[in-house]
């Protein structure tokens, strides 16, 4: 059974949707004289059993409303930038679009997980010219963001691989060594944006 129901057609084309437009918000700001806003954009439709085994594991029905309505991820893009001031110029353009609200976010770079992990996560309310699954048109749908610059999808990438890992030997170990080198990634990332600043100070 499909789990997005009526809505399963549209998760494809807002996903490009939204590709579309955060592109054309950087197209706008190197047009303006600006840095581009990121190196890479990825994105992906959440999976029906991936999907399906979340709002089992939440306690949710597997249901359209449950993977629509209350786990919000069921469109999700990545954004990965090459200096931290480009994820919050970003954030800031995506504040300012009238095509979507910000309902949540969270805020990894400042306030990095225990672990290490840095990222900015949001969860977007996008405008889309498809029906929604409350039969609304215009349509609401919800689309999770994350933002981290390159250092920072590195060290989550490695860190995924040892997490999906079961049978590493020693992984207090890892983990600390990860630990330790998340710290390092973020001062290498705040000594870029710092070198980045003055070379462009006289701008």
């Amino acid at each position: 059974m499909e789990i997005y129901g009526p809505c399963a057609d549209n998760l494809p084309l807002i996903l490009n949707d939204v590709l579309d437009r955060i592109k054309q918000l950087s197209s706008a700001q190197v047009a303006s004289g600006h840095p581009k806003l990121y190196e890479h954009l990825i994105g992906r439709v959440k999976a029906n059993d991936s999907m399906t085994e979340k709002c089992q594991r939440k306690g949710y029905p597997a249901t359209p409303e449950s993977a629509l309505r209350k786990c919000r991820d069921a469109v999700g893009i990545r954004v990965v930038c090459n200096f931290i001031d480009d994820v919050y110029r970003c954030i800031d353009l995506l504040r300012d679009a009238d095509w979507c609200t910000i309902v949540k976010e969270k805020d990894y770079i400042a306030n990095a997980k225990p672990n290490g992990y840095r990222s900015y996560h949001l969860i977007l309310d996008a405008v889309t010219p498809y029906q929604d699954i409350d039969g609304q048109t215009p349509g609401h749908y919800f689309v999770e963001i994350q933002l981290r610059t390159i250092a920072m999808d590195s060290w989550a990438s490695l860190e995924h691989e040892m997490k999906y890992k079961h049978d590493i030997e020693n992984p207090e170990r890892i983990g600390k060594e990860l630990r330790r080198c998340a710290d390092q990634l973020a001062a290498c990332d705040v000594q870029m944006q710092t070198i980045r600043q003055l070379i462009h100070e006289n701008d």
